[in-house]
């Protein structure tokens, strides 16, 4: 049996654009349990490694919304709903990860509770695009 698209049926993402939006989610996350272990020890450490994730989940997160932002222009205005809502979820999830990365530029002790706070809502705006992007679009050609 062949499987036979239609115009209106759901695509996936492009493999590139896959791969990028594969890094905010484990990243963010990285950085959410690193908050969590420094509130429990108070070793600085943890801290850091918060910096590091948050930085790399910008990084890859800020790639993805390039390509959301590029896909965005390439596609007529029929049927940009899902489009528009993946595009802004990523926009909000990189611009609070922003913020949390200069919450956590300050002293250790001074991140808290607001880096911790931060980092849970970014990797719940991190799920949220993967699982919009992961969903696949109408009409979005590869």
């Amino acid at each position: 049996m062949v499987a036979v698209s239609s115009p209106g049926s759901l695509r996936p993402l492009h493999p590139l654009h896959a791969i990028l939006l594969a890094f905010p989610l484990p990243l963010f996350m990285g950085a959410l349990l690193s908050d969590l272990a420094y509130r429990a020890s108070f070793h600085i450490q943890w801290a850091n490694f918060s910096s590091w994730l948050i930085a790399g989940g910008l990084v890859g997160g800020g790639f993805a919304l390039l390509w959301a932002l590029i896909n965005l222009f390439r596609r007529g205005p029929a049927r940009k709903g899902r489009l528009i809502t993946y595009f802004v979820v990523l926009l909000v999830m990189w611009g609070l990860g922003f913020v949390n990365a200069l919450v956590h530029a300050k002293d250790a002790w001074a991140t808290m509770p607001e880096g911790l706070i931060l980092s849970a809502i970014t990797t719940l705006l991190a799920l949220a695009a993967a699982w919009i992007g992961y969903s696949g679009f109408q009409g979005e050609a590869r």
